[in-house]
């Protein structure tokens, strides 16, 4: 912590700095601002963490190992006039604001707050570490500043590289005083396996190198220095310690249709073995489709899980975990599906973008330890990977792959069976589909959520019809897809057959109760409704027929007007 003098010679040097360079276009990691509030020199409580996140990336570059947000300070008079922020009680709902902002920053980044009287004005002074290797977000949005301007970061791809291409990288740091007899003999033969099935015209050469030769052509070490990935791929199990406290584990859990946890366990290194004992644990039966209209398009038994899905989700999670968030890789076997997760931010930014470009992803989280993989055929380059995922799932008319990014983190869920028929049909009929679109239609299946960017662009494209609560499949993909009575049932018939089933109703019975015509219409009104806006329809529906002087209400009951 700074003594009071050196938080006074912090300020008055900002203050300086930013007089100075006011017309340099040089304080893009600098922001002056007074109160927490609406008016043009305040900030909101949300604005200070799109500052942090904007500040932090600025810092990186710029090349500054700090960023700064003042509080109680005048932006352009640069005049200290305090602020109304008190850190310590300071609130957001119901929740202690200083915890908010760090647990909504991600990854997770130290930033320091220095509060104080200057002549008796409040200051607060946020000072923000760069970002390194990765932009810092703020509720999964990542922030820069440009000029005196904060804008959101993916508008600025230049950006985005640069801050990625100043990547610390762990994975190819060298351990102290580890040695060969830190790492496994057992998992260096496995690795020899791996490397000469990737590199068969090497075979033979290969049995003339030593373990130090083959392991720097593996790029597993560093000039016969142990690495970080030589003890993550081949170390012994009681090595994780001299990586510590980076944790290198991978948990399997095995849950019952009933969500209860029925088995579990922790491999470590060395991961090239770890893989492969949890691969085995997974419970990969036969799936049997059992629609007979699928029959002719796929076999009619194959493994729930593609072999290769499982050891491309599980590879990836080890290839881009963040390991100094010092946490474990999970993969967790429920009733029909798979769920891989590994600690840090997805690096690409959008399943979308690794799904439209061919070309393999530039940056990586842990560079050394992916091209040794790469070298030994555990993963494919980043991208190319997902997207044959995504393909074995299209062949297999299951939904694609489910990517969760929240919590600073990467989650993917592989569902093992056709949940919707409907959506299968659809695969198998309309071939000219890009990824893209049935990754959307994917996760509308699955009731998970579509950004109105996406909705416009199905409905653009005419796949999907219905309110943005209630989407559902288009009439012209229907047609193509046999889907018509589908379509029908999400769609329903025009408001004149309803009336018309309301009045028959009545003359049959002279008079009905309002639970009575709910009961009549709600299995004849579209699906797609839920049951609150099918009762409000039928409302509409009695409205309009009152208004028509077709019927009238008396008694609790409604009649037929003669």
């Amino acid at each position: 912590m700074r003594t009071i003098e050196e938080k006074y010679q912090l300020l008055e040097e900002l203050i300086s700095l930013a007089r100075q360079r006011r017309d340099a276009g040089e304080t893009e990691w600098m922001e002056f601002k007074t109160n927490i509030g609406e008016s043009r020199c305040s900030i909101t409580y949300e604005g200070v963490g799109k500052y942090i996140s904007g500040l932090s990336n600025s810092a990186c570059l710029k090349y500054k190992p700090y960023g700064y947000l003042v509080l109680g300070v005048e932006d352009g008079t640069w005049n200290v006039v305090g602020t109304n922020l008190r850190i310590p009680t300071a609130k957001y709902g119901n929740q202690d604001y200083e915890l908010w902002l760090r647990k909504n920053c991600s990854p997770i980044i130290p930033f320091e707050i220095e509060e104080f009287e200057y002549e008796g004005k409040h200051v607060v002074i946020f000072e923000i570490q760069a970002a390194t290797g990765e932009p810092v977000n703020f509720k999964g949005v990542a922030y820069v500043r440009v000029q005196s301007n904060l804008t959101q970061l993916k508008d600025f791809p230049d950006y985005v590289r640069q801050i990625y291409n100043s990547q610390k990288d762990w994975s190819s740091e060298i351990v102290k005083d580890a040695t060969f007899d830190d790492l496994d003999p057992d998992a260096i033969l496995k690795a020899r396996e791996l490397y000469a099935k990737k590199h068969e015209k090497l075979r033979e050469e290969m049995k003339s190198w030593d373990d130090v030769t083959f392991l720097n052509k593996a790029k597993i070490t560093q000039k016969g220095k142990i690495t970080n990935t030589a003890i993550l791929l081949l170390g012994r199990s009681e090595s994780e310690s001299l990586i510590s406290p980076a944790v290198a584990r991978i948990r399997w859990i095995y849950k019952d249709s009933a969500g209860n946890e029925r088995d579990f366990s922790i491999e470590t290194c060395p991961f090239v073995i770890a893989v492969e004992t949890v691969y085995k644990k997974i419970r990969n039966f036969k799936y049997r489709y059992m629609n007979p209209s699928l029959l002719s398009l796929v076999p009619e038994e194959l493994d729930t899980y593609d072999p290769f899905i499982i050891r491309e989700a599980l590879n990836n999670a080890v290839a881009h975990q963040d390991y100094g968030c010092h946490g474990m890789i999970n993969v967790v076997e429920e009733e029909d599906r798979l769920i891989f997760s590994n600690l840090g931010s997805f690096i690409p930014n959008s399943i979308k973008s690794v799904l439209e470009n061919d070309a393999p992803e530039e940056n990586y989280r842990n560079k050394k330890l992916a091209n040794a993989m790469v070298e030994l055929g555990l993963v494919d380059t980043i991208g190319s990977g997902i997207r044959r995922m995504f393909n074995k799932q299209r062949e297999r008319l299951f939904p694609m792959p489910d990517y969760d990014f929240s919590d600073n983190r990467v989650k993917v869920t592989i569902i093992g069976k056709v949940i919707d028929i409907d959506y299968a049909m659809l695969l198998t009929k309309d071939k000219m589909l890009s990824l893209v679109e049935i990754e959307m239609l994917s996760r509308l299946q699955m009731h998970r959520p579509l950004s109105d960017d996406e909705i416009f662009y199905l409905r653009k494209r005419k796949l999907v019809e219905g309110r943005k609560s209630s989407l559902y499949i288009a009439k012209s993909v229907a047609k193509a897809t046999g889907q018509k009575a589908e379509y029908t049932r999400n769609k329903g018939f025009d408001d004149n057959y309803y009336k018309d089933l309301i009045l028959k109703a009545l003359d049959q019975h002279v008079a009905m109760s309002r639970p009575e015509i709910d009961s009549l219409l709600m299995t004849k009104l579209p699906e797609a409704l839920t049951d609150k806006q099918k009762v409000s329809k039928i409302g509409h529906l009695l409205t309009a027929l009152r208004i028509a002087n077709e019927i009238v209400f008396g008694e609790k009951k409604l009649w037929r007007r003669r």
